[in-house]
């Protein structure tokens, strides 16, 4: 059963693609894919681009062409949660988009004909992702920073078509997003909408991020180095993890 791992840029999947085992490549609807094996495991590498729209046509190709058992998600993202700190890894264990708002149709974030603003990410692959983080990370601690050692969050992930890297802006939107009891970690770009897809699609998604700035005035700092440095490393790293325990 076919595995489709999924990130918005290259440098998020580290070097998988080269690891592929029986390569084949194929484009459809402006996107390339990659159809291989990792640790004899039956796997597609797709590259989505920045965005809920792109991520969304992206897995919808995935989902129709391949007909993968799973969709797997990884990359970076802006840490807002309180402990979550750059170089630590996030596990969505729901999403919610940020920048949603048919009110008053509906309440804030609420997606009209889903019951909800949160789009639940399959539970036995989000343990099992979870377990793959733990290995990675007792693997290669002291790898990155002797001084410190990377940490595994689980929780609420959200998704808006947005850079967020403004303290203020950063603030508040945890804070109008806590005070409707969504205890957010971490914010992207592309994941509440691939789990929006997954869900329609009946696929099992799960995703993990690598905290790379506090989406703060900072976000920018060195962002093109820890992608391909930090990000892509745990990525190659967690994603091998992981399709060893399917």
């Amino acid at each position: 059963m076919t595995t489709a791992i999924l990130s918005a840029l290259s440098e998020e999947q580290g070097g998988l693609m080269h690891a592929l085992q029986q390569p084949e490549q194929l484009r459809h609807a402006g996107r390339v894919f990659w159809r291989g094996r990792l640790h004899g495991q039956p796997v597609v590498l797709a590259l989505s681009g920045i965005g809920k729209v792109a991520a969304a046509t992206t897995a919808a190709v995935l989902a129709e062409r391949f007909g993968p058992a799973r969709m797997v998600f990884t990359g970076v993202a802006g840490g807002v949660g309180e402990g979550v700190q750059v170089g630590d890894v996030v596990v969505a264990q729901d999403y919610l988009q940020h920048d949603f708002d048919a009110s008053p149709i509906v309440p804030r974030w609420e997606v009209p004909g889903y019951g909800g603003a949160r789009m639940d990410c399959d539970a036995a692959l989000t343990a099992l992702l979870s377990g793959a983080v733990r290995d990675w990370l007792t693997r290669a601690q002291g790898t990155f920073d002797a001084n410190s050692q990377p940490r595994l969050h689980q929780g609420l992930m959200a998704s808006g078509d947005r850079f967020v890297s403004a303290a203020q802006e950063s603030r508040a939107l945890r804070a109008a997003l806590l005070a409707a009891g969504h205890d957010v970690l971490a914010v992207e770009m592309e994941g509440a909408a691939v789990a929006q897809v997954c869900r329609d699609y009946g696929l099992p998604f799960a995703a993990v991020r690598t905290i790379s700035d506090r989406a703060d005035d900072s976000a920018h700092v060195d962002f093109p180095w820890f992608v391909e440095h930090v990000a892509g490393r745990h990525a190659q790293g967690i994603v091998n993890s992981l399709v060893q325990r399917l």
